[in-house]
């Protein structure tokens, strides 16, 4: 399934289409940064953009203080302003009008300042399981970013002070990302919390039922 038509155009008003019983099988990677930080989602067709939204901010701990936008075929969805006419509403948009089909791909971007850039690639389309806790995180490595680090390379240079105890700002940048800061850290099971926070999914099927989706 390709994306919805109506959609390529900032122009055109969103076209109500039945929501298709499919889930989605979505890959996350911050541009610029290595070793690479990357979460592997499932999502379900129903999700708004402006869901989506939550789902990233969520499992990448952003707090949520700065602007956002996906931008998918040269189209930008995001919140409404008037500063930005050409920026479709996130709210009117399910990500199965975009994301619809296996390898669909495109960018959400946070905090316009720092400049992050992500990347979404679809995976798999899956069937939808109506016992199951959409939407999940069912892998991942390392921590999000913090915020207002400077974006890829504030942060890496960051890492790199905080790592090295003869760094000219070691103490500084030590006492600014607080005690027990590691850049390594990822917990599924934390992700999957914060997500059900969000959401209150239903509690019927843990993450664990899916790992054989995972190729």
């Amino acid at each position: 399934m390709k994306p919805d038509q109506s959609l390529l155009s900032w122009r055109a008003v969103p076209v109500k289409k039945p929501i298709p019983p499919e889930g989605y099988q979505v890959f996350m990677t911050l541009d610029g940064i290595q070793p690479p930080i990357w979460r592997r989602l499932l999502l379900s067709a129903r999700l708004t953009f402006e869901d989506l939204h939550v789902v990233l901010i969520t499992v990448l701990e952003w707090g949520n203080y700065h602007l956002h936008e996906f931008r998918f075929d040269g189209v930008g969805n995001g919140e409404l302003d008037p500063e930005a006419p050409q920026v479709r509403d996130e709210r009117k948009v399910r990500v199965h009008q975009v994301l619809g089909y296996a390898g669909a791909t495109g960018k959400y971007l946070y905090d316009f300042g720092d400049g992050w850039a992500h990347t979404l690639t679809v995976e798999r389309v899956l069937p939808l399981d109506p016992d199951f806790d959409y939407p999940v995180c069912i892998a991942g490595e390392r921590q999000g970013p913090l915020e207002d680090s400077g974006g890829p390379h504030g942060y890496l240079e960051l890492l790199k002070a905080v790592a090295d105890r003869k760094h000219a700002r070691h103490g500084e940048l030590r006492e600014w990302v607080g005690e027990g800061f590691d850049p390594e850290e990822f917990s599924q099971e934390q992700m999957n919390e914060l997500l059900a926070g969000d959401f209150r999914p239903r509690k019927r099927k843990s993450a664990a039922a899916h790992r054989g989706l995972v190729h």
